[in-house]
């Protein structure tokens, strides 16, 4: 079998060498096409793949003025839903408390968490993040008036941050909201995404009090002592102490529930100027009940608002990519910005330093071989092996529905020093039989033949040795998958078009350099091209005596 395969090689050699403008138009047109699969979105790009870890967080959020009595209820109520599922093993709930975020500080009594541990992932027949996506589903339809998020876990247990962000910016929280919910709006068209949010929370209800200072003043009151008063009368004040033996307790004076229940209760709040005078509240303020912001952030002395979501059966860039095209052009309020965060600030960084650590790795692979073969040109040839490696890579990255992601870039790097040896292999043996004075086509037929088992042998052994890898199906194999399968398609498309490619190129430099006068030593052997060729006698010469030709 393996002399049937030498066969075709030598005969697809020979004709590719009496053809080089067509087999490498055909090459550079395969190379161009393997970038088409990316632009043409066969290939997604993401920072990391989505990994199925078998677990995830349900993140619940009640009305703003609901008690921990109540989250706590309708929280147990989900509960009851999950641990009747085959699907999930263990459940670790958290109320009053969220893992994102500055929630853990803040704890708001109308939220809660539900960490759901699955069961091993070939006992179910859906991945983690779309099975989570059908319980939000069914959970919103058994919770009316609770709103319901899934999130994955981080590497640190806690919820994980959304793959997609778009950061606005603005001179003020009212403008930027104003944009956000066009983005939000967009970003609800988009397929794939899901868990939409802001990350400043509006809907807060409180009392806003308006204070008019040509009022107060004429009063006889000031700013310092109303910001007092009303300090004590609702929040209290904790200044005085009392003591008993060894313990000092905390005096909180401050209005009772009674008189706290109502706007009315604020408007009627009593101040004595200082002419001993008692001045009620809406004497000069206008008190009215409105909803705010639960915090506010700020970015390069911008007011920011983030349009953060989840991706579920997508890569994050390709979500990027349609949602840059829908609000590029959106009319944005005057002082508006957005820019992209989340996966896409971060492959951002981390697809340039590859990029170059890439370029870098090419660099001194070529350095390397030009000190070890004391020429210039060779190496140039060698370096040819790795665009078609690049063919195959991205060829097993689109039929295994993987991504462009750190992995695979780095899989990318470890295939320039994995296929440039076997085009090492060829030029060394060529250059050894050009010494011995063969021909320029003698000796690359002669260096095919003779180093086709080698490379044979150690490309199927690297393949065969990633198998494992790229076939694993475990928690987070996904991370791994893609990295082995560039490596396989890299190796495998190396093996064939350098058996043939490198050949022409070589061919063809060497005739450039005799043009050129940089190749005078073999000049002599370059006119015996001329005559007619037989790869059938230089393949019988070899057989006859191989250690002739070493």
């Amino acid at each position: 079998m393996l002399d049937k395969f030498t066969a075709s090689v030598s005969k697809a050699l020979t004709w590719s060498l009496g053809h080089k403008k067509t087999v490498l138009g055909a090459t550079l047109v395969l190379f161009l096409s393997s970038f088409f699969l990316i632009g043409g979105g066969f290939i997604g790009t993401e920072f990391f793949p989505q990994s199925d870890r078998g677990e995830f967080i349900v993140q619940m959020e009640l009305p703003k003025d609901a008690s921990i009595e109540q989250t706590n209820l309708l929280t147990g109520k989900a509960e009851s839903i999950l641990s009747g599922k085959k699907e999930v093993k263990r459940l670790i709930t958290t109320v009053g408390q969220t893992s994102e975020g500055l929630g853990s500080m803040l704890s708001p009594t109308n939220k809660s968490e539900i960490t759901v541990h699955l069961v091993d992932k070939k006992e179910r027949n859906e991945g983690s993040n779309v099975y989570a996506a059908r319980v939000k589903k069914e959970l919103s339809e058994n919770l009316p008036g609770v709103i319901i998020r899934t999130s994955p876990i981080s590497i640190l247990g806690t919820a994980q941050r959304a793959p997609i962000e778009v950061i606005v910016k603005g001179p003020d929280i009212d403008k930027a909201m104003e944009f956000a919910e066009v983005v939000k709006g967009k970003l609800e068209k988009v397929e794939g995404t899901t868990g939409i949010k802001f990350s400043v929370e509006g809907g807060n209800p409180e009392v806003k009090v308006q204070v008019d200072r040509d009022k107060m003043s004429a009063l006889g009151l000031n700013l310092q002592t109303v910001g007092a008063t009303m300090q004590t009368a609702f929040n209290g004040n904790t200044k005085g102490k009392f003591r008993q033996g060894e313990n000092e307790y905390d005096i909180n004076i401050r209005l009772s529930n009674f008189n706290r229940q109502n706007i009315n209760d604020v408007k009627n709040l009593i101040f004595t100027n200082t002419r001993g005078e008692e001045v009620r509240l809406d004497q000069f303020a206008s008190v009215t009940e409105s909803t705010g912001p639960s915090q506010l952030e700020r970015q390069d002395k911008s007011t920011k608002v983030s349009v953060q979501a989840q991706v579920v059966g997508r890569p994050s860039g390709s979500v990027f990519a349609e949602l840059d095209k829908q609000i590029v052009d959106a009319p944005k309020p005057a002082g508006v910005s957005y820019v992209f965060g989340g996966d896409m600030e971060n492959q951002s960084e981390g697809f340039g330093t590859l990029g170059t650590a890439l370029l870098m790795s090419l660099i001194l692979v070529y350095l390397i071989m030009v000190a070890l073969y004391d020429n210039y040109v060779h190496p140039f040839v060698v370096m040819f092996s790795i665009p078609l490696s690049v063919i195959g890579a991205l060829l097993a990255l689109a039929l295994t529905n993987n991504s462009l992601s750190l992995f695979t870039i780095l899989g990318l790097i470890m295939l320039i020093g994995l296929v440039a040896k076997n085009a090492i292999i060829l030029v060394d043996f060529t250059n050894q039989q050009r010494a011995l004075g063969k021909s320029t086509r003698d000796a690359l037929m002669l260096a095919n033949h003779a180093r086709l088992r080698p490379i044979l042998m150690t490309t199927i052994a690297m393949v065969i040795g990633m198998l494992p890898i790229a076939l694993a199906s475990g928690a987070g194999a996904e991370w791994k998958n893609g990295l082995a399968w560039v490596i396989i398609g890299g190796l495998i498309s190396s093996l064939f078009l350098t058996l043939v490619i490198v050949p022409v190129i070589y061919e063809s430099f060497d005739k450039l350099m005799t043009r050129f006068g940089f190749n005078k030593e073999h000049e002599d052997i370059g006119k015996l091209m001329v005559a007619p060729y037989n790869p059938a006698h230089a393949v019988e010469e070899y057989e006859k005596d191989p250690m002739k030709h070493h």
